[in-house]
């Protein structure tokens, strides 16, 4: 997307640094420069999908409910709420006297606007899927519905009231993403795709949109019109995209970074050595997959899917690829949620060696061998990370008649890419829990989703997953059904999970605030600086 700009950009990149364009603070002012590992696509939160982008939009908007530095549910726009005794009708009381930046008031209009905007198929909103558990939320968003029909409504401009389909235990943390964050209806309206230009996004976070250079940095500036602004101790925070891992190291090393979320693994024990606590590693609710194309010859064959899953060596992946900092994924969903069994992969118990030897005769039996090769594309986003575990797949999967070759693409290219169901082999993913429940990470593989890059389609998968839906008011229940569900997805191969995620973390002595957490969520509104 960026292709004709790049060199212009690193130049700019260049005299910023040099000149302290945007690093150097204005007298009192406390700025933080925050790395982020990508662009953002959007800053529309009804049309963002990655976490680099829901960094950004935390800061930026506040929706109902929200996290706080230990990623705890705490109340947002809404100050209070509460759930009829048959746990499908939410009623939230919003904050008296909250604002928009633009100094409108925030009203439950903006919630039922804002809603039905995610759900309504004109949107194209990758994360409509979020409110199908509100009452006609999928109706509406395959167009059986209008966006009028929504469960939701303004008892009165202080209360918002939602109905959902049955009883979802999650629902709350649910709220906590950006998908369903309020929007101005009226910057919308007047300014259509430009609204989320600086200067006229309207926002009701803790901070406003300032500037905004692509592969530069995203600066927001402190929303003094917020609820809670007196307790906002950073007045500028800049988010600097760090695709390149190794150029960010340098960069928090010079002081030019007070923090960044990733490292390039393979410099792990130099960045332990040098940075002693600055590094921190811990467990993170996340899986690293690939998406392959369920739907596309040679593709649609199961025993082709899960041979090339089975191939590839996990162990030597999290071990030699991540030094450590990752461990061997084998299901959709992460060790670490209560009360749920993940379904693992079949193979997981047998030797690497019983694997390879398994893979090969179902890719001999196929037609392809060494001399007869598959052809096979990966496709990932650029980091040093990724690239390292495609070759290492590459190499893993030539002896056995595979033929791999790797293309890569900036991180919003990437994604865009995928979004838009393009044509493709394999493709990298990963995916980070929207919230501490397992249909997060199952949910993605439902037909009607956009983050749905396989195009897996199984009627047993989404039987199950809408018989978990029901059980909501059972939660030993639901757990199983969601349990069966992956086992359909895991044996049918809609995706192949490869890693549990970890946090890598660099974060500088001067930054306070920046607390761990399994959901590696760090809002700049309770950080502070030195």
């Amino acid at each position: 997307m960026f292709k004709g700009m790049l060199k212009a950009t690193v130049f700019a990149t260049t005299m910023a640094l040099a000149t302290g364009a945007f690093y150097t603070p204005a007298f009192a002012e406390v700025v933080y420069n925050r790395g982020n590992s990508a662009d953002p696509e959007s800053l529309d939160p009804h049309k963002t999908s990655t976490v680099y982008e829901a960094h950004i939009l935390r800061d930026l908007f506040e929706g109902l409910v929200m996290q706080d530095k230990d990623a705890n549910l705490i109340p947002g726009a809404a100050e209070s709420w509460t759930v009829s005794d048959d746990g499908t009708v939410y009623t939230f009381k919003l904050r008296k006297g909250a604002v928009w930046s633009d100094g409108s008031p925030v009203t439950a209009d903006d919630f039922v606007y804002s809603f039905r905007r995610l759900e309504d198929p004109a949107t194209g909103a990758e994360y409509a899927s979020m409110l199908y558990v509100v009452k006609n939320g999928e109706a509406v968003n395959t167009g059986k519905a209008k966006p009028e029909e929504l469960g939701v409504k303004a008892v009165d401009p202080e209360t918002f009231e939602v109905t959902l389909n049955a009883p979802t235990p999650y629902f709350l943390e649910m709220l906590t993403h950006q998908s369903s964050y309020p929007v101005n209806k009226a910057a919308i309206e007047k300014l259509g795709a430009d609204w989320i230009k600086p200067g006229n996004l309207v926002s009701n976070g803790a901070y406003t949109l300032a500037e905004f250079v692509p592969n530069d940095h995203i600066k927001l500036v402190k929303n003094a019109k917020f609820h809670d602004a007196d307790s906002v101790k950073i007045d500028t925070v800049n988010y600097i995209p760090t695709e390149d891992r190794s150029t960010a190291i340098k960069r928090f090393e010079a002081g030019e970074l007070d923090s960044n979320d990733d490292i390039p693994t393979e410099q792990m024990a130099d960045l332990k050595s040098k940075f002693g606590d600055q590094l921190r590693i811990g467990p993170y609710l996340g899986t690293y997959y690939y998406s392959i194309k369920t739907d596309k010859a040679p593709w649609d064959n199961v025993e082709l899917r899960n041979a090339i899953s089975m191939a590839i060596d996990r162990d030597f992946i999290a071990e030699k690829v991540w030094q450590n900092s990752m461990l061997p994924g084998y299901s959709m969903v992460p060790p670490g949620i209560e009360g749920y069994t993940s379904a693992v992969a079949k193979f997981a118990d047998m030797s690497q060696i019983d694997r390879e030897d398994e893979a090969k005769k179902v890719l001999e039996k196929l037609g392809y061998t060494p001399e007869k090769p598959l052809k096979m594309e990966i496709r990932y986003n650029t980091s040093e990370n990724h690239k390292n575990t495609a070759v290492a797949i590459q190499e893993q999967l030539k002896p056995l008649g595979v033929e791999v070759t790797l293309l890569n693409t900036d991180t919003k290219t990437h994604y865009s890419f995928l979004e838009q169901k393009g044509d493709y082999d394999v493709a990298r993913a990963g995916w980070i829990a929207d919230y501490k429940d397992p249909e997060t990470f199952l949910g993605i593989s439902r037909k009607a989703s956009g983050n749905n890059y396989s195009n897996f389609n199984n009627p047993k998968f989404e039987e199950l997953m809408d018989k978990a839906a029901a059980a909501g008011g059972n939660p030993a229940e639901r757990m199983k059904d969601l349990s069966e569900a992956e086992r359909v997805l895991i044996d049918d191969v809609g995706q192949i999970p490869i890693l549990y995620y970890s946090y890598k973390n660099l974060v500088s002595p001067k930054i306070h605030g920046f607390d761990e957490n399994v959901m590696d969520v760090h809002p700049t509104r309770f950080i502070s600086k030195d």
